[in-house]
């Protein structure tokens, strides 16, 4: 009986370990969970990137190439595809993503107190599985496939980021080279707002970029990784019967969840590296 009894006591021990380890149930995904109920957005006057934020607010600022600066009223400082330098800042950002296509999408020296840093790869071929939950944000990320460096396919290599915040889905497509599959498409669920790369060479072709697009049906779309305005202007040109376009002089937006524009909306966005204010 003893013998029994220890039994037991050391069966129910290594039970009552191992549902003390483990993990914590993770933060639903709205974007995924409504992706076909799309509450609006409205525009605000723009504003330096260093000013507070109000409520329910979110602020998108274009640094550079691929590199965008999402904000939250709280405080908070995502960089998309971060190359190690956003400009002449002290700010460091709280969570950074990147991905590995070429070496103006990521750096392998994060300035190490960088809190959270997110590659958009794993093991070659394997991908990676991001759900981070910042309070404010959830960063979660999709997986697709690049073009390697010799020439072939890295599947899995890329990732499309979504940024969950404020109410809004906010996605970053990186460094895509296929229209994603409907597994993709349902694991990636609404983006009101998407950060799409329109050079129409090292990225997908611009046809099947603005296909992808009147997909998604995201409210606001902002060009991004477009090198030239020739290549802009051509894209431009190809999706201005499906969207409205909004030429914008300034490199930042500010986005809140009340009212959908009237229809899809491209804006384009000025690359302006951060400057503290002076």
């Amino acid at each position: 009986m003893i013998r029994l009894a220890l039994l037991f006591l050391l069966f129910f021990t290594a039970a009552q370990a191992q549902t003390n380890a483990a993990p914590e149930p993770r933060r639903p995904s709205h974007c995924i969970a409504i992706a076909d109920a799309a509450p609006g957005l409205q525009y605000l006057h723009k504003a330096s990137w260093s000013e507070p934020l109000p409520d329910y607010t979110v602020r998108i600022s274009y640094i550079s190439h691929a590199s965008f600066l999402i904000q939250t009223p709280g405080g908070l400082n995502a960089v998309t595809d971060f190359t190690g330098f956003i400009g002449p800042t002290r700010m460091i950002p709280d969570v950074v993503t990147m991905n590995h296509a070429h070496d103006t999408h990521w750096t392998a020296n994060p300035d190490p107190a960088i809190p959270t840093v997110l590659p958009g790869w794993g093991p070659f071929g394997e991908g990676i599985d991001h759900h981070v939950d910042l309070g404010e944000m959830l960063v979660r990320n999709v997986s697709t496939d690049i073009r390697s460096q010799f020439g072939g396919r890295e599947d899995r290599g890329n990732s499309i980021f979504i940024f969950e915040v404020e109410g809004l889905c906010v996605g970053h497509l990186g460094h895509l080279h296929h229209e994603p599959n409907d597994a993709q498409y349902a694991a990636i669920g609404r983006l009101d707002v998407v950060m799409a790369p329109v050079d129409g060479g090292y990225t997908l072709p611009q046809s099947v970029m603005i296909d992808m697009l009147n997909r998604l049906k995201s409210s606001v779309v902002i060009p991004m990784h477009w090198f030239s305005g020739a290549a802009l202007e051509r894209f431009l040109t190809g999706i201005e019967h499906e969207f409205l376009v909004d030429r914008r002089a300034d490199s930042s937006i500010e986005l809140s969840l009340r009212s959908l524009p009237p229809r899809p909306t491209v804006v384009v966005l000025q690359p302006s590296w951060l400057h503290d204010p002076e």
